[in-house]
């Protein structure tokens, strides 16, 4: 594969740490007081109990509802333990599956307002794709340590 500058592998680790970087951005900008204090699953509680589909609805009050503080915390330290990983490339292929689930789980919870499925789609389409290239071959501990050879 011809590119310029950088190597495709060297690429597709840019993708990967640019990813990583979104993500860390997605746990930084979130007001962590209100956060924590039940603000965001109470405004995901808000769309999930005006979905369009039953089984969104019965799932979120099934799983998240029960658990706010829990979920709150899972959420956003998820988004954090994506990002850092994905930026030095540890756990690369696991990060690139959970976040293309966590992104896959946003989707189907907002489906209904567009402005936001963008950015999901487009953080789905960037996993994947890092995944596929295999993009923890370069710079990344993953490469470092040997793992997912």
């Amino acid at each position: 594969m011809q590119t310029i500058w950088l190597s495709g592998a060297e690429w597709f680790a840019v993708l990967r740490i640019g990813l990583g970087l979104w993500w860390l951005e997605s746990w930084r900008h979130k007001d962590k007081k209100d956060w924590f204090a039940g603000g965001g699953i109470t405004w995901a509680a808000g769309v999930a109990a005006r979905h369009r589909w039953p089984v969104v609805r019965q799932g979120f009050n099934h799983i998240v509802k029960p658990h706010p503080r829990l979920m709150a915390y899972l959420v956003a330290y998820a988004e954090m333990a994506l990002g850092l990983g994905l930026i030095v490339g540890f756990l690369s292929p696991i990060a690139l599956v959970g976040g293309m689930v966590l992104n896959l789980i946003y989707l189907v919870l907002m489906i209904h307002d567009w402005a936001e499925q963008g950015q999901n789609l487009m953080m789905a389409l960037i996993s994947a794709v890092a995944l596929l290239a295999m993009s923890w071959q370069r710079w990344s501990l993953d490469n470092a340590f040997g793992l997912f050879l």
